[in-house]
């Protein structure tokens, strides 16, 4: 074989691996889009307001949402002002997920193209890139956890498991047993990526039939037994102003990212039912870990917020199992909608020629599952931790810059076709929208002290602290109010249209429509001259 033939066949071979767009895409080539990155085709907007209801309960009730009130509790609340903060909280995330994902229900595309109209067509990655790597290590986190219930499961079927002799090193911050079970976990969970974002709503009304009555089972045994125990009685040890940034700190903690699904619904209105069930679904899951941890000391003599260490204490091995499942598929679930489809997304968005949602997700199982070694961070290296867990102080200003861009500056107008342009009317100035970045230059920097002192304690911040505590908030706030500020003062004429357009024949349509207005009022300015 001549050199040249082997190049034609490696060329051959690379050029399978491309993905193709839509016919009807926007874009001018494979480069900037493929078929899981345009707007998604009506046939494939099939999310009801039944599947929101339970795709959010599906979401909310898994370890992290039953673990909400713990810190809160830890720092001085009392049972009554923690879950209010969580209400607030997720009322508040609520509105903002809402209101965004309107807009996907809209237009019908996913976040990395949205975010091109706010941000600039090339601006758009720093937001794309962020997310990607929170994505894939809060994965690698939650897989983690999944390999805690898989040990319970086991376990609870062989009590054997618990015996088995780790043959690791103390350095390896992981035994035998539990690298056995993060292998086993990962596994599981890698079939359930393969499947489409239209099709997974199946896996999520599975979650929200099988585990809801988890959740109420172990809460009614935390009544039944205990008559609600030691937390209930418990009373605030705060009061003053150290109360009041205690629980805006508290409600802040509980405010996060958005779902990238809002675009597979049929209409706006069907989304609209997250305003609901987000807070009742999150508020819920945290009284039932308040209960549950109640109960469990005073049966043990200790608080286990994690739910998975109170089922070690079980003497039923089938409780223990089938609690254990609850919370392994509610992780499973939880990861693909809040972290997967959310890496994939951003993968396509940054290799739309090689990936699209599968591949997406595959790299995020590998990179996130194997390469980020989540043991190794939860062991060793918790300021890392704690930056990542404070994140918020970009996710708060990127979501206000975007909503104020859709709903106060453009007021709706998006040229929906000019999204997959990287020469088109929101390039900006060199593919960066100056008034975002500036945005983001003003809101991020009130709470970096506060991040430097979670991430290292030992930093004394003084009272740069207290911006950190409201950092979502204050964030999304001062991005919002700088971003509307400068639109407004100088404003982007080439990205302010009179109405919206969702595709080419329309903008083609308006083109000549306005054309022919002016030809129109120049005739009639000449007869006048006349």
């Amino acid at each position: 074989m001549t050199t040249e033939q082997g190049e034609m066949r490696k060329r051959s071979w690379v050029k399978k691996w491309e993905l193709s767009p839509e016919p009807a895409t926007f874009a001018s080539s494979n480069k900037w889009s493929n078929s899981d990155m345009d707007v998604t085709p009506p046939e494939k907007r099939t999310w009801g307001m039944v599947t929101w209801v339970l795709y959010w309960v599906s979401d909310a009730l898994n370890v992290a949402s039953y673990e909400l009130a713990s810190s809160m509790l830890a720092v001085g609340l009392s049972w009554r002002q923690a879950l209010p903060a969580i209400a607030v909280g997720h009322i508040i995330i609520a509105f903002a997920i809402t209101a965004n994902g309107a807009v996907g229900a809209t237009l019908h595309v996913p976040f990395p193209v949205l975010n091109r109209s706010s941000f600039g067509f090339y601006f758009a990655y720093f937001s794309v890139v962020s997310r990607v790597i929170l994505a894939m290590f809060w994965f690698g986190i939650q897989t983690y956890t999944g390999s805690e219930c898989v040990y319970q499961m086991l376990k609870a079927i062989w009590p054997s498991t618990a015996r088995i002799p780790n043959h690791l090193p103390e350095s390896a911050n992981i035994t035998t047993t539990g690298l056995m079970c993060y292998f086993l976990f990962w596994l599981i969970q890698f079939p359930c990526l393969l499947i489409s974002p239209q099709k997974v709503r199946w896996l999520f009304i599975a979650k929200a039939v099988i585990v809801p009555p988890a959740f109420l089972a172990m809460m009614g045994w935390a009544f039944a037994t205990t008559g609600g125990g030691e937390i209930f009685a418990q009373k605030r040890t705060l009061s003053g102003s150290k109360l009041g940034w205690a629980w805006l700190a508290a409600l802040n903690s509980t405010l996060g990212n958005f779902s990238d699904f809002t675009r597979y619904s049929p209409s706006v209105k069907a989304q609209n039912v997250q305003l609901i069930v987000i807070p009742i679904a999150f508020t819920f899951c945290a009284f039932v870990g308040i209960a549950c941890t109640s109960a469990g000391y005073v049966h043990y003599g200790a608080y286990y917020w994690d739910p998975l260490r109170l089922i070690d204490n079980w003497d039923n091995r089938a409780a223990s199992f089938f609690a254990s499942f609850a919370f392994a598929l509610a992780t499973i679930c939880t990861n693909i909608s809040a972290n997967s489809i959310s890496a994939a997304n951003d993968f396509t968005a940054l290799l739309p020629r090689w990936i699209n949602i599968r591949r997406g997700q595959i790299l995020c199982a590998l990179i996130g599952g194997w390469v980020i070694l989540p043991w190794e961070i939860l062991a060793t290296a918790i300021g890392f931790l704690q930056f990542m867990a404070g994140y918020t102080v970009f996710l708060g200003p990127i979501a206000g810059i975007m909503i104020s861009d859709y709903y106060l500056v453009k007021r709706g107008a998006v040229d929906v076709p000019a999204l997959y342009k990287p020469r088109g009317r929101y390039r900006y100035h060199g593919g960066v929208n100056w008034r975002a970045a500036l945005a983001l230059v003003v809101s991020v920097p009130p709470n970096i002290p506060g991040l430097i002192n979670a991430i290292n304690p030992k930093i004394d911040v003084h009272g740069g602290i207290y911006p950190y505590n409201i950092a979502w908030l204050l964030g999304f706030t001062l991005a919002a109010a700088v971003y509307t500020l400068t639109s407004k003062v100088w404003p982007a004429q080439e990205a302010i249209i009179p109405a919206a357009v969702h595709d080419e024949k329309q903008r083609s349509e308006g083109s000549d429509s306005r054309e022919g207005s002016v030809k129109e009022k120049a005739h009639k300015t000449m007869v006048t001259e006349v």
